[in-house]
């Protein structure tokens, strides 16, 4: 019988969830991409690789990394469902902002129970969203997949809803929210400047919108919908 989810170590849980992310972004998830995101030496990526294809959570082929089994992407989301239900519940019930919820989300997905998970689903209204517009998966692990375009694949003058913000950093998140651009979010392209210069960006609502300039690298961090 494998352990809840609650008995797995917190590096195992890391790692799972990294190699679902890898491969949500089409990555090959290698030994020394994991090795440096973890801050873990190769010779234990290579040993979690081992230990995961041991117990069929990993396909491992040497020297090309891994691919999650269907057991292994039914634990991965379960470990993405704790994470993104306690986000959210720090962020609406606790007041935490959305650039630190991450962070202390980390240290309590690998501790919380089932029937806390379940008590939290309850509280928060069953939601289907974290606060960064992330899908939360399922009790049954199947995550719902949220179609949009990345703003910086608007065109000029298309207007958009923000749909997700997907980097996790906490200073580019702080800076994202100063400029009004958190999920749900109304948002324009006015501009682009030739060689792959800033984003002219209209952001919310009349009459209070705001006009900013944003970095390709930060525009490709968020997906919208865009509007008719």
């Amino acid at each position: 019988m494998q352990k809840p989810i609650q008995e797995l170590a917190p590096r195992v849980s890391d790692c799972l969830k990294l190699i679902y992310a890898l491969q949500e972004r089409g990555q090959k998830v290698t030994t020394s991409l994991v090795s440096e995101q973890l801050g873990v030496s190769d010779a234990t990526a290579t040993m979690m690789f081992k230990e995961f294809a041991h117990v069929g959570w990993v396909e491992h082929i040497p020297y090309h990394g891994v691919h999650l089994t269907q057991e292994g992407e039914l634990r991965a989301m379960e470990i993405i469902r704790h994470h993104r239900l306690l986000e959210l519940y720090l962020s609406r019930e606790l007041g935490y902002s959305w650039d630190k919820v991450h962070a202390e989300a980390d240290r309590l997905e690998h501790v919380i129970s089932e029937e806390f998970e379940a008590r939290l689903d309850e509280l928060l209204g069953f939601p289907t969203v974290d606060p960064h517009g992330d899908p939360i998966p399922s009790k049954e692990g199947v995550l719902a997949v949220r179609h949009g375009v990345l703003l910086s694949h608007m065109s000029e003058g298309q207007v958009g809803q923000v749909l997700r913000v997907s980097d996790q950093d906490p200073e580019k998140l702080c800076y994202l929210g100063s400029l009004g651009l958190y999920p749900e979010a109304s948002v324009q392209l006015l501009s682009r400047a030739p060689f792959n210069g800033p984003l002219r960006l209209l952001v919310g609502d009349a009459p209070a919108q705001t006009e900013c300039f944003l970095s390709v690298d930060l525009a490709d961090t968020i997906v919208v919908t865009v509007l008719p």
